[in-house]
């Protein structure tokens, strides 16, 4: 199985991921009119979270078995990479993708689960290249995940990363013809990441931890605004620069629960930014938890995940 495999069944979707102090999970409706509908959300502690046995009692607790699943991969797990796109037919996309990361990786490409998401040109025809993400995992790595969900008796379809977890929610909140950075933090640190009529056109990654943005040191906590905000008007810049067609018109920082941020980088960045709330772009009424800004920020990557539905991709 490749990454962003999906695979229709009645029971319904619920995403799992892995964080390094327990298990979040989440399912949630798309409707034809007003938001998704958070149906679940949840938080469960476990020292190993990566555990037969925590999966199994998860599953059993929130009453899950039936459903089909999917996963995200987390920090060092994968490597997310943009490659000129091969001029190639559809189908010997990926080997001609794989030959050219033989010099990028860190491990050997004969090791590596592949896969790509296509950056679309411009359609006036004013962009100079084509270019396209490659997400390449470790193959132990990928059958450790698929091992560990089909030792719990449960259906595992798609393994997902954040970028495009981030992604989903990101394609929510954009205004029509205009481009919507979003930044969020978690213990892998930031992620930057820009979309454009619902398509992922760049990502960084940012090294700074939630764990520092919440340090109570205030010198400390000065030093990570001021890199943060660095690392965002390069990108910002170089974005502008080779996606010149497409307009950016704000940043939205998601719910982080660590104070000052968002005013620090209001006064510093040239581009507006705002702070968003999850019930921006979900219906929560279901999870009253969720109204807590710190479950909030511990669920958003995977509720992001859980939006991935039924849908053709390479």
């Amino acid at each position: 199985m490749g990454f962003f495999t999906r695979t229709k069944k009645k029971d319904g979707w619920v995403t799992v991921a892995f964080l390094h102090d327990g298990l979040c999970v989440a399912r949630v409706k798309r409707v034809r009119e007003g938001r998704p509908v958070v149906r679940l959300c949840a938080f469960h502690p476990a020292v190993d979270s990566r555990t037969v046995a925590t999966l199994e009692r998860v599953a059993r607790e929130s009453k899950l078995v039936n459903y089909q699943f999917g996963t995200m991969l987390g920090g060092g797990e994968y490597q997310l990479l943009t490659v000129e796109a091969p001029n190639v037919p559809p189908d010997e996309l990926k080997t001609a993708v794989r030959w050219r990361l033989k010099d990028m990786l860190d491990f050997h490409v004969d090791d590596a689960t592949i896969d790509v998401v296509d950056i679309p040109v411009d359609a006036n025809g004013m962009s100079r290249g084509h270019s396209m993400f490659v997400v390449a995992a470790r193959n132990a790595l990928i059958q450790s995940r698929q091992a560990l969900f089909a030792d719990s008796d449960l259906a595992l379809t798609v393994i997902d990363i954040p970028e495009l977890a981030q992604r989903n929610i990101s394609a929510l909140l954009e205004t029509p013809g205009r481009g919507l950075a979003m930044l969020s933090f978690d213990t892998d640190g930031g992620l930057l990441t820009i979309t454009f009529k619902g398509e992922l056109y760049l990502s960084r990654r940012i090294d700074v931890t939630i764990a520092q943005l919440l340090e109570p040191d205030t010198d400390q906590q000065q030093i990570c605004f001021d890199k943060i905000t660095l690392e965002l008007q390069r990108s910002l810049d170089h974005f502008d620069r080779q996606f010149n067609y497409v307009n950016v018109n704000k940043l939205l920082l998601a719910p982080i629960g660590a104070s000052g941020l968002h005013a620090y980088l209001a006064a510093n960045l040239y581009t507006p930014v705002e702070a968003m709330a999850l019930e921006d772009v979900f219906d929560l009424s279901r999870v009253p938890a969720l109204q807590d800004v710190a479950q909030q920020h511990r669920c958003f990557l995977t509720l992001g995940a859980a939006l991935r539905h039924e849908e053709v991709v390479l």
